[in-house]
């Protein structure tokens, strides 16, 4: 109807003529009444278009919104941002999620554009060089770990960026690389930090294991495989169980779990089983720690093999209480011992006492035999003693041959008097200290006793001490009570000490001699010079006193020093008047003999008193010269060198060896008093002597007999052909003038005279 309306009127308007000349003007009409119609008839067809046009913007515009929403969530989910980087104008779009909560709805995503932020001038170069391989077409992709300050704060990120060429120009140059980008920080000190506690965990000497919350090993250190000797192979999913000993029930293994679970942490010494069997001390620390979802429970256990440690303990608790030579306790827990005994018989009301041992001469002993006899001998002395009295009392050894004995729940001083009296009569029998060897020792004991002495250890043992050498003044071999008197004489003996170092300066000093008498010639031959002390605070001092105590404090040099050159210079006056053969013999002390200056010293004395050597003899005693038998004969010989004479003094009465005797370079041999006193009436020592005579003219020494007091004595010596005797049956010892006198008077004779 639209049609035929516009061709009636167009038939009207414009009556038949030819067509074509008017053809515009008929098109401009058409459209014009098109264009009429459209509008007039527009509120019936725009509805209609509109709702022809709207479902296809509205499935564009949900299909954008559900393409954003994917890419957002994820790239949340992700942690990833994109990136996009145009390679002309070097410029940076980057894109990422900021989550306000944890639902997605809550997600917003935030773009940025600009330059690309600084990387760290370390990681620079590297990434430079990875960017231009992929650019090259090297590699398919551009990946690269690296520190870039993404918020221009000085704080450095790692990132782990990926990313490929996007867009090329018309000649194939890249314009355009896109990609995405992550916060690698947190991950990366992680896995720094696992590279750090793994390395740790392996150079750890400590053994390390970690085991599941079913106690079955997860892992374990180089050093679990060095101490137990199980591999991570052989160990790893195996219960802990498998290196536990037998020393430990299950109650102990209880509490141990009880408390882990309490706690979270137990440490203790547990002894385990290594591979091979042997059983070794483990300090085990363990910890509870949740494992990586925080719901089951790791156990991290640090093993450390404490076998030789405590071993190593032991042996210093053992050194630190015990003697190593003799088993015996030592001085520390000895005193720990004595002031736990005093406690208890304070609170009982009872008795303690103390028995000092000391063994008589043993010195001589270790001196002569050795050392490692020595020890033989003491420990056969501290397992003698240890017998005796009962292991319910304790026996110490405090060092040398020094022993103490802590008795306690005595009733009275007679106990412990009995007690010291059985160790003397138990020594009576010869020490066993080898295959067939035998030696006779006797000790010399002083007693204290709690609370009649002293009341605390220390005081209880000095006063057991100076029992003990009161016991020793007393002939040895004995014992002695502690009383107030031994003190006064220790006082006396300290002021006496203080004494003699005054006395050379006040010329309180001298010297006797007594003769020598030679029995082949029937004259004096000798004398042999001896110390005399006339002190104006004490009278005449014996020697037997202050030579021990001159020797203690070492005044026994100045002193020998003088007694050789005085009694030199006495000499000297003597052959001017005539007597030109007399010897004169010197005593010399064992320091003057270990200082090792003792040539020296009689060569100057020589020169200065114009003496001929061979009219000097030097006189050592027996103990003195083993006390170091090598160092002294070089001494010795060194002597002889100077053509002085050298004699053993109280030959018999120590424990020299004769093989050293035979190196010695001696020229005289003096028998000791001990075996010339019974002769006569003593087959023994008739024996001895007589053997001890052959023995030195065997050896071509000179044979002198000490302490001659009787005629029969003198008779059985010559007849026995000894060379000279030295006693008083021949003469005291008399001063310089009274000594001369007597040589004088004696001398043209031809019998003995007895010098009153």
């Amino acid at each position: 109807m639209p049609i035929a309306f516009v061709a009636a009127i167009s038939a009207t308007a414009f009556p038949a003529s030819p067509l074509w000349p008017r053809l515009p003007l008929i098109l401009l009409a058409g459209a014009t009444l098109l264009a009429v119609i459209a509008i007039a008839t527009r509120r019936h067809w725009q509805p209609w278009l509109k709702a022809s046009r709207q479902p296809v913007e509205t499935l564009r515009s949900e299909a954008l919104r559900a393409r954003d929403e994917r890419l957002k969530l994820a790239l949340w989910a992700s942690g990833e941002q994109f990136w996009d980087y145009d390679l002309v104008q070097r410029k940076l779009y980057r894109m990422r999620t900021e989550e306000v909560s944890a639902q997605a709805a809550d997600i917003t995503v935030s773009t940025r554009h600009g330059e690309v932020p600084p990387v760290h001038p370390e990681d620079l170069p590297l990434v430079m060089e990875r960017l231009r391989v992929h650019l090259q077409g090297r590699t398919p992709l551009f990946m690269s770990e690296h520190r870039m300050d993404l918020h221009n704060n000085g704080r450095w990120a790692w990132i782990r960026a990926r990313g490929r060429v996007v867009e090329r120009d018309a000649d194939g140059r890249p314009i355009r690389i896109a990609g995405t980008a992550r916060d690698i920080t947190t991950s990366r000190n992680a896995e720094y930090e696992h590279r750090i506690a793994d390395e740790v965990m392996r150079s750890m000497n400590e053994a390390v294991a970690v085991l599941d919350w079913a106690q079955q090993f997860v892992t374990i250190n180089p050093a679990f495989t060095r101490i137990t000797g199980y591999s991570g192979d052989e160990i790893v999913g195996q219960p802990a169980s498998m290196l536990d000993s037998g020393q430990h029930d299950e109650a102990f293994f209880d509490r141990v779990e009880a408390e882990l679970q309490h706690t979270g942490r137990w440490s203790g010494e547990v002894w385990k089983v290594r591979k091979d069997g042997e059983e070794i001390l483990c300090r085990i620390e363990t910890n509870v720690v949740p494992d990586a979802c925080g719901e089951r429970q790791l156990y991290v256990q640090v093993l450390t093999d404490i076998t030789e440690q405590k071993r190593a303990e032991q042996e210093l608790r053992y050194l630190a209480n015990y003697d190593t030579l003799t088993s015996l306790p030592n001085r520390s827990l000895l005193s720990e011992r004595l002031s736990r005994a005093i406690v208890r018989a304070r609170r009982e009301h009872g008795h303690v006492a103390v028995l000092f041992i000391d063994l008589d001469r043993f010195k001589d002993i270790n001196d002569s035999l050795g050392h490692a006899t020595g020890d033989r001998i003491l420990r056969a002395a501290a397992a003698r003693v240890q017998q005796t009295v009962g292991t319910e009392h304790t026996v110490a050894r405090l060092s040398g041959d020094e022993f103490t004995v802590v008795l306690e729940d005595l009733d009275s001083v007679d106990d412990a008097e009995a007690v010291a009296q059985r160790i003397i009569e138990a020594f009576k029998s010869p020490l066993n200290f080898g295959e067939r060897l035998e030696m006779s020792v006797s000790p010399s004991i002083g007693i204290s006793l709690y609370p009649q002495h002293a009341q605390v250890p220390t005081e209880l043992l000095k006063h057991a001490d100076t029992a003990m050498y009161q016991a020793k003044a007393m002939g040895r071999h004995t014992y002695q009570v502690y009383s107030e008197t031994m003190d006064e004489k220790n006082r006396h003996r300290a002021i006496l000490a203080s004494a003699l170092r005054r006395a050379l300066d006040r010329n309180e000093l001298s010297l006797a001699y007594q003769p020598r008498l030679a029995l082949a010639q029937n004259r004096i031959t000798g004398v042999e010079a001896l110390l005399r002390w006339q002190s104006p605070e004490f009278g005449e001092v014996s020697p037997g006193q202050f030579i021990p105590l001159a020797e203690e404090t070492g005044l026994i040099l100045e002193i020998g020093a003088w007694a050789l050159r005085e009694a030199c210079l006495t000499l000297k006056q003597w052959q001017a008047s005539g007597l030109e053969q007399l010897t004169m013999s010197v005593n010399v002390s064992a320091n003057q003999l270990q200082r090792g200056d003792l040539p020296e010293l009689v060569a100057r004395t020589l020169a200065e008193t114009g003496i001929a050597p061979g009219r000097l003899e030097l006189e050592l005693t027996e103990s003195v010269i083993m006390a170091n038998p090598e160092q002294n004969a070089d001494t010795l010989r060194a002597c002889r060198r100077l053509g002085v004479s050298l004699a053993i003094d109280d030959f018999g009465t120590g424990y020299s060896s004769l093989a050293y005797l035979k190196r010695l370079p001696l020229t005289t041999l003096k028998i000791d008093q001990e075996f010339i006193g019974d002769l006569t009436h003593d087959s023994d020592d008739e024996a001895i002597t007589s053997t001890i005579i052959t023995m030195g003219q065997s050896l071509a020494l000179r044979v002198v007999a000490e302490g001659v007091e009787t005629y029969d004595q003198y008779e059985f010596l010559r007849n026995h052909g000894c060379d000279e005797v030295q006693g008083h049956w021949v003469s005291q010892a008399l001063k310089p003038d009274q000594c001369l006198r007597f040589i004088r008077e004696y001398y043209p004779g031809s019998g003995v005279r007895v010098a009153s």
